[in-house]
This record gives structure tokens, C-alpha cells and sequence, in this order.
């Protein structure tokens, strides 16, 4: 039996593990119209969503408040009732001037932008990111990889997969669910190899913040990402990690079949992608 049938798998929903199965392809619906006109040619690469404008909407105190109103509705830790709180105090001095981004801003504003029917979240944690996607387009299907081999993370519980199902059930997920537990580089490689043909709208990077261990999980997500699709990689400008900065340059920044935008003027910093060619 294949090893990866021995990682532990949580709340499989009916229908299997194939929650996207299809070649790389524009994810844009606007670029089907375009491109399904011969005679106008092909003078661009077929994506016409940049990560400026994920970026942008991302940043806005709209995208922020909404943000807000999906966190509110999960259990909340430490962690997530600072950030809140940092929110908070960020809108009522600046308002609609303030400009701020990190992981859970740029999930909302790409999954408001592409509508993602698939996502891969490698470092899932409490859910919190998952949520957001979950929240925003309910019928997404949605694969998660996390240890959770430890009982606190940072000083703070890291309670499991039931826990991240039940935080799902808060913003009504009704799409299909997959919880793994495992290393996420002993997993993505079996995973994919058994499913080859499965590709992502949406993945999120925030797992091993080791410099190679984070490098492997770009590696290892990147061939299953859609021409069109969005990468996430969080923690860019965090203290204890300034080599993911490096990381991501070198790994996704530097790749020309990627456009790439960053943030890191507040918080730990976050970085996206848009896989503009195969």
C-alpha cells in the first residue's frame, strides 16, 4: 500500500479527492470571452488579472472590514484577538486611508477576484486562513496539510483537524474538505503523485519556515497551480524568518511564468503570485 494511505486523512465529504481535475487553464472567466475570438489573435498571455489588483483591493479598508466580520464568527486565540484588536485601531485612526495587507486580506481579495472552486493550504493550523476562502465561496473544495503533532504552537493551543471541521462549519462550508496530517514534504510529492493531473485555483504557502523546508513547499505547489492562479506566501518580513524574503525571490519572484507582488510596510509581511504561463 502506498505510504501516503497511512497519513491520517480527516472528513473526506463524498465525491473523493479529485476536487480539481483539469489542465492548467486562464482562471479569469473574463479571458474566455476574449480568447474564444480567433480572429482577434493572441497578442497577450492569456491571464488579464494582475497581482496589482489583488493587491489593491487586498490593502482597502473594505476588504479589511470583511476580514473582520468572518474572524469574529471562529473561535479566537491570542494571536487572532491582537490582530483584531490591531485592526480595529488601525481603521478608527486612519479610516478609509489606511492601507493594510497580510495573509487573510490577500486571501479575500483573490478569492473575490478568480472565485477559487479549489484550494491547497499547506500550514493550516486553527484554520483561520481556510476560513476566510471557505466563507467568502462555500461550495470550494479544499485541501489542507499541517503536522499538527504539537499540542501548542507559538504559546498557543494547536487543537487538530476536528477543530479546523468545526471552524469550517462556522462560515458553512459546504464544499468537500480533506484534512491531512503529515509532513508536508513527504505528503505533496505522494499526493501528487497519485492525483497528476489536479490542479489549484488558490494555495497558500505557511507551513515549514525553515529556509529549505519553505523553498521545497514553492517547488513542490507551484507545478499544480493553474496558468491564472494565485500563490500565497506568508510571513515575508517576519523577524525570525528574514530568510523567506530570499526564499520567495529566488523561488517564485525571480520565474518569469510568475507576476508577483509583495507587502511589508506593517505586521509579518505577505507576498502573491499569479502563474501567468505554463
Amino acid at each position: 500500500m502506498h505510504h501516503l494511505k497511512s497519513l491520517l486523512r480527516f472528513n473526506q465529504k463524498p465525491g473523493g479527492s479529485q476536487v480539481a481535475g483539469q489542465p492548467p487553464q486562464a482562471v479569469p472567466s473574463v479571458a474566455d470571452a476574449i480568447f474564444n475570438q480567433p480572429e482577434l489573435g493572441n497578442w497577450y498571455p492569456p491571464v488579464i488579472l494582475g497581482p496589482a489588483t489583488v493587491g489593491s483591493l487586498a490593502t482597502s479598508s473594505t476588504c479589511l472590514r470583511q476580514v473582520i466580520q468572518i474572524v469574529e464568527r471562529l473561535e479566537l486565540d491570542d494571536y487572532v484577538r491582537y490582530l483584531l484588536a490591531y485592526y480595529s485601531a488601525g481603521l478608527e485612526r486612519f479610516g478609509e486611508l489606511w492601507n493594510y495587507a497580510d495573509i487573510v486580506t490577500v486571501l479575500l481579495a483573490s478569492t473575490v477576484l478568480i472565485k477559487p472552486t479549489s484550494y491547497l493550504e499547506i500550514g493550516v493550523r486553527r484554520g483561520r486562513s481556510m476560513a476566510i476562502i471557505a466563507a467568502k465561496n462555500p461550495m470550494c473544495n479544499i485541501v489542507g496539510i499541517d503536522m499538527w503533532e504539537n499540542t501548542n504552537y507559538a504559546g498557543m493551543p494547536n487543537p487538530g483537524p476536528a477543530f479546523v471541521q468545526a471552524e469550517l462549519e462556522r462560515v458553512e462550508h459546504k464544499g468537500q474538505l480533506e484534512l491531512i496530517a503529515g509532513n508536508s514534504h513527504q505528503i505533496l510529492p505522494a499526493y501528487f503523485s497519485e492525483h497528476p493531473d489536479l490542479f489549484f485555483d488558490l494555495v497558500t504557502v505557511d507551513g515549514d519556515h525553515s529556509e529549505k523546508g519553505a523553498e521545497q513547499d514553492l517547488k513542490d505547489v507551484v507545478q499544480h497551480l493553474k496558468v491564472g492562479g494565485i500563490l500565497v506566501f506568508d510571513d515575508i518580513s517576519h523577524p525570525a524568518h528574514p530568510y523567506l524574503d530570499r526564499v520567495w525571490h529566488r523561488t517564485i519572484e525571480s520565474d518569469p511564468r510568475f507576476s508577483t507582488w509583495r507587502y511589508t510596510e506593517l505586521g509579518y509581511g505577505v507576498a502573491l503570485a499569479i502563474r501567468k504561463s505554463i
